[in-house]
């Protein structure tokens, strides 16, 4: 196949360099513009046809730049010559010269999209065809590794489940508890536990809260989190799929009950009714040893207990987890919100890296709740890196450039810096502006229940109330409306509506007139 690139001065460096390297036959033009993206497939078509060293007739395919906002199918028309859109960034271009005769790229819209969600929809292809396949689903839970959590299987041989917790679960409402549940399975939860609360007997609540759950969520399995014996009891008559947890302090009171049932439970190294903990990596591992011959007509999953990052020790932790697990076969419990709920930093790069750990130690579930505004989304991110190592482990490759990502607040790639050399005057801004009321009125702008909602007001008084998921839809409707009248206050509804919605997708609290971010770090304002 021949390909013609049409690029600018500035990126037609990196665009010779990639070319040679590729094994399409490349040719290029440069188009008499610093950037090609403020080009028009019109002023495209007219250069190419007047360049008399291009061959038009043995082209076969055209690649404009992915920026070039309008579609390029006006190209094929004057030309006849198809004509799609690639990268948005020139530095991409070697990925879709790579995959160009396995992808059909779009006159509409730029490559790198194209090639993300080709990449994604074969990635999530592979673990939905895993998870549907019935046979390899049954000979799996033949081995020891792997059980049955409801009707869920878990173990070292399927994705990582992510279980994530209802912290104080009794004292929510009916309606509250139905709606967390909701939120951590649309979240991607593979189970949710009920979260109960340490040092009170909350038993009474138990029946009620597992029918509902039960009844209203039926195909994902419902744990609870105690280690007091007659709550766990009481969720094991209601019907619970699993129980957290079974220690040396409640073991015999409870185990009989558990084994009537045949429901698996989380197990630990400790003896929370004394107090005692094991203080050695050989501590934890022969306690649950013990605990699991004592639990030997269930099926268990051991927890060695994830420490905090300076508190015991998180090495030792992550050791007991190696250790036990390379003597025994029982899947491994990975309890990633110790770390990350006691650590200030966003969760998502922590939950990334101990999910890759996790996946190492070949551990089975991973637990978290979502209790502070820097953990919020934990579960999505839990069940998004869960996929990815799932994939690399399959694959036999590091956790990337597999289809899913969790890279949120940077890009995968540094853009190519390029500099414009403009013979024009430079203005400083200062931002100076005097305030001067809105004679149409006035607005408080908030964000909640997912979305966006704006109050005008007129003389103090409120008006209406706009509500909508992005800022282009909202201040277009005010603007129908005629609610803004000078172009200062348009500007300033503009850049908070912004901030607004990027604080809707980001899970940052919104605050009208302050800022998202915080500024980057500067040690001589720090200290």
């Amino acid at each position: 196949m021949k390909v013609l690139i049409v690029t600018g001065k500035l990126a037609n460096p990196l665009v010779q360099s990639i070319s040679k390297k590729s094994k399409q036959n490349v040719e290029i033009h440069v188009v008499n513009n610093p950037i090609a993206a403020f080009l028009t497939p019109q002023k495209i078509s007219k250069e190419l046809q007047s360049n008399s060293e291009i061959d038009l007739g043995s082209i076969d395919l055209i690649i404009i730049p992915g920026l070039i906002r309008k579609d390029a199918s006006f190209i094929k028309e004057k030309l006849g010559v198809s004509a799609v859109k690639g990268p948005t960034d020139a530095a991409d271009l070697q990925i879709v010269l790579d995959m160009l005769d396995d992808i059909e790229l779009s006159p509409k819209t730029s490559a790198d999209r194209l090639i993300e969600e080709e990449q994604r929809k074969k990635a999530l292809e592979f673990i939905e065809n895993f998870e549907k396949n019935e046979e390899n689903k049954s000979k799996l839970l033949k081995k020891q590794d792997n059980i049955m959590v409801g009707n869920l299987p878990v173990g070292k041989d399927f994705p990582m489940r992510v279980l994530a917790e209802i912290a104080n679960a009794p004292f929510l409402t009916k309606g509250d508890l139905i709606k967390r549940t909701e939120y951590f399975i649309k979240s991607g939860a593979d189970m949710v536990d009920i979260g109960m609360v340490a040092g009170e007997d909350l038993s009474h609540k138990i029946p009620e809260m597992v029918e509902t759950l039960k009844n209203k969520f039926k195909n994902t399995p419902i744990s609870i989190d105690t280690l007091n014996p007659v709550e766990i009891e009481s969720a094991v008559e209601s019907g619970v799929d699993m129980v957290l947890s079974l220690d040396h302090g409640n073991c015999d009171s409870v185990l009989p009950l558990i084994e009537e049932k045949q429901i698996p439970a989380v197990i630990l190294p400790t003896n929370f009714q004394e107090a005692w903990v094991p203080e050695t990596v050989d501590g934890r591992v022969k306690s649950l040893e013990e605990l699991r011959k004592k639990c030997r007509k269930i099926d268990v999953i051991a927890d060695p207990i994830l420490d905090p990052i300076n508190s015991s020790s998180i090495v030792d932790s992550l050791r007991a987890c190696q250790d036990f697990h390379q003597k025994n076969p029982e899947p491994l419990f990975f309890g990633i919100g110790n770390v990350t709920e006691l650590l200030d930093t966003d969760s998502v790069g922590v939950n990334s890296l101990l999910s890759g750990i996790a996946m190492e130690l070949e551990a089975s579930i991973l637990f978290t709740p979502e209790e502070s505004g820097k953990t919020l989304r934990s579960v999505y991110e839990l069940a998004v890196s869960s996929k990815m190592m799932f994939l690399a482990r399959n694959r036999g490759s590091v956790p990337k450039d597999l289809g899913i990502n969790l890279v949120v607040f940077k890009d995968k790639r540094k853009l190519e810096k390029m500099e414009i050399e403009l013979d024009v005057p430079i203005v400083k801004a200062t931002g100076d502006q005097k305030f001067v009321q809105d004679r149409a009125g006035s607005f408080k702008i908030m964000v909640d229940d997912n979305q966006i909602k704006v109050v005008h007001y007129k003389k103090m008084e409120p008006t209406m109330v706009i509500v909508g998921q992005t800022a282009k839809k909202i201040y277009g409707e005010l603007l129908k409306l005629n609610l803004i009248s000078r172009l200062e206050h348009a500007t300033y509804m503009g850049a908070e509506l912004q901030k607004a919605e990027i604080a809707l997708i980001t899970n940052k609290n919104y605050t009208q007139d302050f800022e998202l971010f915080k500024k980057p770090f500067e040690i001589e304002k720090e200290f």
